[in-house]
Order: structure tokens, then sequence, then C-alpha cells
């Protein structure tokens, strides 16, 4: 090889090195850039530059960056589909156990969300089961005492925020919505017994008072018309009155037990969001 092949040699060398630090840093200038986006809570603008960092990355070293910031910009715009869509083309391109566990976990986190719960406690489940996390058992017991929340299901919350050990907060909080709630089938067994009584159970004392004066008006009628051989009066008062009243007074029992029971859910859920400091779904 000649010298002037030499120097050519070298000089596509040079080029080339020079290309590759180049767009290596016009990638991390990009990336920078869409990050600053999403920290000043532009996400619809960081989503935009997320996905060129994508389009320019051949190399694919910002893939699981990229998407998991796409996937957060999402979730904070509430596109929680949009949101598990980039979530896991992330856990895709995880490349650690960490990284891998965290885009599950904001998987399931988006699940939560959206209410799905039965599926987020699902894929907990599996996350549980998978050796690569035996040391995340505490953080895996914090998402299913939130997925428990948001099923509705305070008891079970309370027990899993019991087992990671530094959240007695939301474990006794957990507990006192619990015991605050009503118990349908109670109301519904005394109202069975006590026409009205299911009602005051809940609280609605004049909606019992009334139930129970309408049964008592029309059993006393219908038992009249029998007890004077008026079988006829009897048969019609008591199949289109008084049991509708009394089948009206325990679907009504069980009504107000579920309507005071969502209202002590919802307040719950309001005060956690607005009054709750802790990491939060």
């Amino acid at each position: 090889m000649n010298r002037t092949q030499i120097n050519i040699f070298t000089f596509l060398i040079f080029i080339l090195v020079f290309s590759n630090l180049n767009a290596q840093d016009f990638l991390k200038k990009q990336f920078d850039y869409a990050k600053k986006l999403y920290n000043n809570e532009q996400y619809f603008d960081s989503i935009t530059e997320f996905k060129r960092l994508l389009f320019f990355d051949s190399k694919g070293e910002y893939k699981f960056e990229a998407n998991n910031y796409i996937g957060l910009s999402y979730k904070e715009g509430a596109k929680f589909s949009d949101a598990i869509l980039y979530f896991t083309l992330a856990e895709m391109n995880a490349t650690t156990n960490d990284e891998l566990f965290d885009s599950k976990i904001e998987i399931i986190r988006s699940n939560i969300l959206r209410r799905t719960t039965s599926h987020a406690i699902e894929l907990l489940n599996s996350v549980e089961s998978d050796k690569r996390f035996s040391n995340r058992a505490k953080e895996i017991n914090y998402w299913k005492g939130w997925a428990y929340i948001f099923s509705d299901n305070w008891e079970e919350a309370s027990n899993y925020f019991a087992q990671t050990d530094s959240n007695t907060v939301l474990k006794d909080f957990c507990k006192k919505v619990a015991k605050k709630k009503y118990s349908t089938s109670l109301a519904k067994l005394l109202s069975l017994f006590i026409p009205g009584s299911g009602q005051m159970y809940t609280g609605h004392f004049l909606s019992g008072l009334l139930s129970l004066g309408w049964n008592v008006l029309w059993g006393y009628v219908t038992i009249n018309a029998f007890v004077t051989d008026r079988v006829f009066d009897g048969l019609i008062v008591g199949n289109f009155l008084w049991l509708r009243f009394y089948n009206g007074n325990l679907q009504n029992a069980t009504n107000f037990a579920e309507e005071e029971n969502l209202k002590i859910a919802n307040n719950a859920l309001n005060y956690l969001q607005f009054n709750y400091h802790g990491t939060k779904p």
C-alpha cells in the first residue's frame, strides 16, 4: 500500500469515527431535550421528541429509556392504553433486571388506574413468581395493596400493606375504610325480618320508617281480609300491595348499602389523591 492509499484510508477512518461521534452527540442532545420537556410537564411535546429520537436511533441505544418516557407521558395524559403499549416496548428492550421490573410495574400501575385491577393482580402474581424479582417482594405487595384499593377490597389491601412493613399509614387507613363500609347481606337480612330496618342500618331512617309503615299497613289489611273471609280481597292486596312493598323494602336496603359503600370508597380515594404523599399509581 503506497502513501496515497494510506492517506485515503486514514481519511476514511477519520470520517467514519467523526460521523459516529457526531451521531452519538446528536442522539444525546435529542434525549436531553426530550427529557427536559418531560420534566417541564410538556408531555405532548416530549412524546414527539422521544419518537424523533427513536427514529434516528438506528443502534437502539435509547430504546428502553425513550419508550419508557413516552409511556410515562401518555400516563400523565390519562391515555393508559397507549401508556401500556410503550411500557411493553420498554420491557422488550430492557437490558437489566431493574429495567425489566420497572417497566412491568409501570404496566401494572397503568392497569390499576384504568380499573382493570384483576389483570393488574394477575401481572403482580406473575412478577412475584419470577425468581429474578425475589428481592422485590415488598414492592410487589405494595402495588397489590393499591390494586385491591381500586377493586374496592379495602380489607385485602390492608393485609398487603401490612406485609410492606413501612406502610402502616396505608394499612391503618384501609382497615378504617373497611370497618366503615356496610354489609349488603346484613342490610338485606335485617329487612327480611323487620321491614325498614335495613334502611335504618345504613342511616336512611325516614325511608326505613316509611317502609315499615307501608308494610304494617298492607300486612294488616291483608290479614284482616282473610280473617273476615274476604279471601279474594286478601289475595289482591297481599300479592299486589304487601308483597310489592315487602320486596321493594329488601331491594332498597341492598341499594342503600351499595350507595353508601360507594360514597365511602370515593371519599377514601379522594383523600388518598390529595392527602397521601407517598408513591401512588
